[in-house]
């Protein structure tokens, strides 16, 4: 197992094409405008803790309700006063999708399957993503081959069949809106169903009718773990420790299905570091096979990101180190066991 994992650690890694990068941030661009060309309301501007979040406000019937856009950024206020003009170039805009996502398959991008594919597509199309929803596990992972332009291969540490998705409970009740579709009677339709939850009514974990795969709704946890609301998504949560860290400044990712799925991912330098925590509370349990993955996935990440990014590493890294003895005591256990990924942290910190 030792050697599996230094291996990783020292694995050569392979970057994709100069074609396929640009592939991809184009295809990324693209969605987005998808995005906002689906705006037809006015723009509504709110204040919450010092930040300034975007919302359509619509009329239906006689009522007028506000849709969630996004935390106020330059780029997204941009591609909002465009709206109109980029939905007169919206067929020429999926033609062009549907070009890019052959390039990126041809190019040897990973692609989801279709049961994947289809559930995600369908998360996005109910709001899933832009309420604040973002991937945590396995397929998260899968959205950096894109976003660090680095082949992630075939082996164990990017194949899953699970989905995890996790939401601050905070937000998801003060954004005021919800998804679009029910999520239970969307899973359903897929042939999931419903975990049963010790806390009566309240469901956080779907398992497919014949396939060992699981669909997993996460928070982080402000004290006792437990099971909580996210009323955003209409669904609840299972509570965490340390999971607020991964999901801060979470960023927008395209995984290829079809023409491309638009989620939402965490940054790469913080999910490198969660995996490092994530791994040591599994190790020794019932998850024994999921914490190796976990060093592995955060093994690879560290070693494109203190090429790419070291002051990025560098400062996930302290960050989340400074958070208290108990995270320093989770990251060091896992790093005892992945001394060269150790090495090249510190070797990231001396070029940052």
């Amino acid at each position: 197992m030792c050697n599996k994992e230094i291996y990783v650690a020292h694995m050569t890694v392979k970057p994709h094409s100069s074609i396929a990068v640009a592939a991809y941030s184009d295809l990324m661009r693209l969605l987005l405008d998808d995005a906002a060309s689906e705006i037809t309301g006015s723009i509504e501007r709110r204040t919450r803790g010092g930040r300034t979040y975007l919302y359509e406000r619509l009329r239906r019937g006689t009522k007028s309700y506000a849709r969630y856009l996004g935390e106020a950024t330059d780029e997204l206020e941009a591609r909002l006063r465009q709206a109109e003009e980029l939905r007169q170039r919206a067929a020429a805009r999926r033609a062009e999708q549907t070009r890019l996502a052959r390039v990126l398959r041809a190019e040897g991008f990973g692609r989801l399957d279709a049961e994947a594919g289809q559930i995600l597509t369908a998360f996005a199309r109910a709001g899933v993503f832009r309420l604040g929803g973002t991937l945590v596990g396995t397929v998260a992972f899968k959205a950096y081959e894109g976003e660090l332009g680095a082949r992630l291969g075939f082996d164990a540490m990017a194949q899953t069949g699970d989905i995890d998705l996790a939401s601050f409970e905070r937000l998801s009740i003060a954004l005021g809106d919800h998804v679009t579709e029910q999520l239970g009677a969307t899973l359903a339709e897929f042939d999931f169903d419903a975990v049963p939850s010790l806390a009566k009514g309240k469901t956080w974990r779907w398992r497919h009718a014949s396939h060992p795969v699981e669909i997993e709704f996460l928070t982080p946890a402000f004290g006792d773990e437990g099971i909580r609301d996210l009323p955003a998504l209409g669904v609840s949560a299972q509570s965490l420790h340390h999971l607020n860290f991964v999901l801060s400044r979470p960023i927008k990712a395209v995984l290829l299905y079809r023409s491309g799925v638009l989620v939402q991912v965490p940054r790469p330098e913080a999910f490198a570091v969660h995996k490092l925590i994530v791994a040591d509370r599994r190790r020794g349990g019932p998850d024994q096979a999921k914490s190796r993955k976990d060093r592995a996935q955060a093994a690879f990440l560290v070693e494109v990101l203190a090429e790419d990014r070291p002051a990025e590493l560098v400062e996930a890294f302290d960050d989340a180190v400074s958070r208290g003895p108990k995270w320093r005591q989770r990251i060091e256990a896992s790093l005892r066991r992945m001394p060269q990924t150790r090495e090249l942290i510190e070797a990231a910190r001396s070029e940052a």
